[in-house]
């Protein structure tokens, strides 16, 4: 996912132009508010979400956004993800009228509304549809719950959101825990048995993401140094090994449109 500080980065388009134009690799939209024109906007944790803007400004930002993207890397981006995960009320509605087949900002079973953000804690974890003429698919981020009260896991963490060190108990005791498939913060060994109770759920698609500010040391909380930077990449090459196992196969933007389509 691209954001305006790399899509008018001359060195993003230099590393990342070949990968795009022989077929390796798909441009996504990421829309920071703070950092994308026009500046109309008080910046404030509120507005730090895409989709508490006013719809008209949310749109300008975001077709300037896509508008650079296609500008420097000569490809029509056909997926976005909200800075974030800061889907709004109008946001499909944009992403279909500016021919977005995909967006992938719903992190399942998390609650920002303490920060001002969305509720994604009832969102399903299957593929939907944002928007009524189907033209707009979510490809909701992939979080699971592990531990003998899994099934409980929805009802239980709301309470656990308020009382994070019960929710630390709970899955020490390997009775609850809420694993995202991500390795800021989430051990490859936390991950496998995410992965595990995905599949074994029937999830039809698994949505893995990281920050890009991760891949260098001192940029997040979880890459503080080198050596951190290399277990990040470890973790990279245990899922992946472990997903192969489990006859899990990569797909691609173009590729999930034209089943759908089909």
């Amino acid at each position: 996912m691209i954001d305006w500080p790399v899509a008018t980065s001359p060195l993003a388009v230099e590393i990342l132009g070949d990968a795009v134009k022989s077929g390796n690799a798909e441009i996504g939209i990421q829309l920071h508010p703070w950092v994308n024109t026009p500046h109309d906007e008080t910046v404030n944790p509120y507005n730090s979400y895409a989709g508490n803007l006013p719809p008209a400004l949310e749109r300008e930002k975001f077709l300037r956004l896509r508008d650079k993207i296609a500008e420097k890397f000569d490809t029509a981006p056909m997926i976005y993800r909200a800075g974030r995960y800061g889907l709004g009320p109008n946001s499909a509605e944009m992403l279909r009228d500016a021919g977005i087949a995909i967006d992938t900002s719903v992190r399942s079973k998390f609650d920002y509304r303490p920060g001002h953000g969305p509720n994604y804690s009832k969102s399903p974890l299957v593929p939907y549809w944002l928007d009524t003429q189907q033209s707009v698919l979510e490809l909701p981020l992939t979080s699971v719950f592990w531990g003998v009260l899994r099934k409980q896991g929805d009802l239980l963490q709301p309470l656990l959101n308020r009382y994070p060190l019960l929710a630390g108990v709970l899955s020490k005791l390997a009775l609850l825990e809420r694993i995202p498939l991500t390795p800021e913060g989430i051990s490859s060994e936390e991950a496998l048995r995410g992965i595990d109770i995905a599949i074994d759920d029937g999830l039809p698609v698994l949505v893995l993401s990281f920050h890009s500010p991760s891949l260098v040391p001192g940029n997040t909380p979880y890459v503080r140094t080198e050596d951190d930077l290399d277990q990040f990449y470890d973790w990279w090459r245990t899922i992946f090994a472990y997903l192969e196992k489990r006859g899990v196969t990569p797909t691609s933007v173009e590729e999930i449109v034209k089943s759908v389509e089909i």
